[in-house]
């Protein structure tokens, strides 16, 4: 069995996160190696991880990943998941995410407080800007530079005390937590690539309403695509605490998240590859 994991040219053998998962696989017989995405190469199965550079291609990556024959997340999750929009769907269905409310240009129904402002489509934070209380002229500037439509958001306070929760899923079953600290500051610095703000992080330890949330997240996400948890061979739910201190849907990633294996336990990378075993076996 041949896996693919799908990186982009910046970074091609990711960003060493993903170090221990080639070993990993081989443990369990499945030969796997890094690939920037569009190469040609093929294989059993192709796994996305940091694909990074998507935003400024994306019509190009929708398209290669509808030609993969076997794609993890499946391809249908690809268009659905890299347009932040999905926020809106999972909040119609009823799952606790921060306030969103989607801007085009021209926009004036700015927050009172402090806000954030992101592109639609975007990766590792790029072009996300923390705007000020009051500063709508910052605002409207910013978002007329990303040339299309952004999400708002209330700026979250607790996050700059203890930053974001995410919690990581294998085969829709719960594998472990890290916190990221916050990351729009304005000492954020972004790697050598350029893809990415560097983030700090650390193991984490999830409530139970933390965890149920994720749960109803990934449950939501499924019904909205028409496939089931387990169909998502990886997926990341980042949380944020609210005014009262209720956890809160900041993102979910299915596509191409960072999953924080050098925060937490050695077994990770493989319970990891026992999920991919178990996506080639369906196959």
């Amino acid at each position: 069995m041949k896996v693919l994991l799908a990186s982009c040219a910046s970074l091609p053998t990711g960003d060493g996160d993903d170090d221990a998962l080639v070993a990993a696989l081989a443990d369990i017989g499945v030969d796997a190696s890094w690939s920037v995405w569009g190469s040609g190469e093929t294989a059993d199965l192709v796994v996305l991880r940091s694909t990074w550079d998507y935003p400024e291609r994306r019509d190009e990556f929708l398209a290669w990943c509808a030609s993969v024959p076997a794609l993890a997340n499946p391809a249908a999750v690809v268009p659905w998941n890299t347009d932040k929009t999905y926020m809106l769907d999972l909040a119609r269905s009823g799952v606790p995410v921060v306030p969103t409310v989607l801007a085009e240009p021209g926009f004036t129904d700015w927050p009172t407080g402090e806000f954030v402002i992101k592109p639609t489509i975007g990766a590792g934070s790029r072009g996300a800007l923390r705007v000020d209380p009051g500063d709508f002229s910052t605002a409207a500037a910013h978002l007329a530079s990303l040339g299309g439509p952004a999400l708002v958001q209330p700026y979250q306070t607790a996050v700059d005390a203890v930053g974001e929760t995410a919690l990581v899923f294998f085969g829709g079953q719960y594998s472990h937590a890290f916190t990221k600290g916050a990351m729009l500051t304005k000492d954020a610095e972004y790697d050598e690539s350029g893809l990415y703000i560097v983030e700090r992080l650390s193991g984490a330890h999830p409530t139970g309403p933390q965890r149920r949330l994720a749960e109803d997240a990934l449950d939501a996400a499924a019904r909205h695509l028409g496939l089931h948890r387990t169909d998502f061979l990886y997926a990341r739910v980042d949380l944020v605490a609210g005014a009262e201190g209720e956890p809160l849907l900041l993102e979910l990633e299915l596509v191409e998240p960072s999953l924080g294996f050098r925060q937490t336990d050695p077994a990770a990378p493989l319970r990891f590859a026992s999920a991919v075993r178990s996506t080639l076996s369906r196959l």
